[in-house]
C-alpha cells in the first residue's frame, strides 16, 4: 500500500454498501405505523436511497398522517420501528453480505485502517442490520442518523470522532464509502474522499456522474489506496 495514498480512516455506509436486508427496514417501518396509526405505511413511495431514518420517518409520516409528527410520535415510532427490526432482521429471507465486503473490511483492518460507520440508520439500526453478518466487530465508532438527519452533518460527526482516537487526522485522510450520490455529496462537503460502490441503486455512470473521486462496481474491486 502506498503511504501517500493509504486511508487513515475509512467510513461506510451499511444498507446496499456493506449488507442487502431484503427489505427488513421497509417491513420494520410498515409495521411501526401499522401499530400505532393502523396505516401499513410504505417508505418506499415517500423518501429515497441515502435519506436518514428521520427523514423517512418524518416524511412518510406527513403523507400518510397528513400532518407534521410531534417529537413524542416520532419517539414512538423509532421505539416501534426498532422492535420489529430486531426480529425481522434474523429471518429476513433475501438477507445477504454484498459481495466482497468482508474481504475488504479484513484487508483494511490489517492494513492499520481506523474503521467506522456512517449510516443514515439510527445507531440501533445500522447496529441490528449487521448482526446477521456479524460484521459489527470491524467497526470502532460511527456517526448515524440518530446524530443528526443530515448526512454531511453525520458525516462531519464521524470525522470529528476519528480525531478522538488518531488526532492528527485531516478530513482527506478519510475515505466515505456508499452506494448513492447523498454519500458523495457528504465527504465532498467535508473534504473527505469519496468512494462510490454500485452496489445498491445507483450504476457506475450514475455515481461517477455524482461527482465520485473513485467509483466500484462492488466492493470485491480493488479499493483505492491498497
Amino acid at each position: 500500500m502506498d503511504e501517500q495514498t493509504k486511508p487513515v480512516v475509512v467510513l461506510f455506509d451499511v444498507d446496499e454498501t456493506l449488507v442487502h436486508t431484503g427489505g427488513s427496514g421497509a417491513r420494520s417501518w410498515k409495521a411501526a405505523f401499522n401499530k400505532l396509526y393502523g396505516v401499513p405505511a410504505d417508505i418506499g413511495e415517500h423518501s429515497s436511497a441515502g435519506e436518514t431514518d428521520p427523514q423517512v420517518a418524518r416524511a412518510t409520516f406527513t403523507a400518510v398522517i397528513g400532518r407534521d409528527p410531534s417529537d413524542d410520535e416520532l419517539d414512538r415510532l423509532y421505539v416501534q420501528y426498532l422492535l420489529h427490526l430486531a426480529d425481522d432482521i434474523l429471518t429476513s429471507e433475501q438477507y445477504r453480505v454484498l459481495p466482497g465486503a468482508e474481504r475488504t473490511l479484513i484487508a483494511l483492518g490489517e492494513a492499520g485502517v481506523l474503521l467506522g460507520l456512517v449510516s443514515g440508520a439510527m445507531e440501533g439500526a445500522a447496529r441490528t442490520k449487521l448482526l446477521p453478518a456479524n460484521l459489527n466487530r470491524f467497526f470502532i465508532f460511527g456517526a448515524y442518523g440518530s446524530d443528526s438527519p443530515g448526512r454531511t452533518e453525520l458525516t462531519r460527526m464521524a470525522i470529528e470522532k476519528a480525531t478522538r482516537l488518531h488526532r492528527q487526522l485531516t478530513p482527506s485522510q478519510v475515505y466515505v464509502v456508499g452506494d448513492t450520490p447523498h454519500d458523495i455529496d457528504a465527504a465532498k462537503a467535508v473534504g473527505a474522499v469519496s468512494v462510490g460502490v454500485a452496489s445498491g441503486h445507483y450504476s457506475v455512470d450514475e455515481l461517477v456522474a455524482a461527482g465520485g473521486g473513485h467509483v466500484l462496481g462492488s466492493l470485491e474491486d480493488p479499493f483505492p489506496g491498497m
